[in-house]
């Protein structure tokens, strides 16, 4: 079931879904991202890993618009530990190359601890790193 977060003007600002099939939550992040719509979006993320006790994120943010480093100090310090609590250990984002909000990924990357993050400039790349971490955990 997909989930649709809309901003003020009723515009869709990131799609969450859990895929069954896969065993992960693809979060897509479209559009200008806020402070608030981060919070928000981030939060309603969380109870979507809780809710299937899934390990995995697909994170993907090709279709942002500027940068988001305005809330790279709150993910590090309020909803790392909460993801971290709610089971989330491989974190597989997506970020176009060219876009500002690259700069805000590896600001990310750099304060995220007690889960194992990649960026990749490839959808293909990120889902077999993130099959790879599942095939990886079913043989241990």
């Amino acid at each position: 079931m997909k989930k649709e977060l809309t901003n003020s003007l009723g515009r869709v600002f990131l799609t969450i879904e859990y895929s069954e099939k896969n065993n992960w939550v693809y979060n897509n992040w479209i559009g200008y991202q806020s402070y608030e719509s981060i919070v928000s979006g981030a939060n309603a993320c969380i109870k979507v890993l809780n809710q299937h006790h899934c390990s995995f994120l697909l994170n993907d943010n090709r279709q942002i618009i500027g940068p988001w480093n305005h809330a790279v100090e709150w993910i590090a310090t309020d909803w790392t530990p909460r993801a971290i609590a709610a089971g989330l250990r491989y974190f597989a984002h997506v970020v176009d190359k060219d876009s500002l909000a690259k700069l805000s990924s590896e600001e990310m990357k750099q304060s995220a601890d007690g889960f194992e993050m990649q960026i990749f400039g490839d959808i293909d790349e990120a889902t077999a790193w993130l099959e790879a971490h599942q095939l990886e955990r079913q043989q241990a």
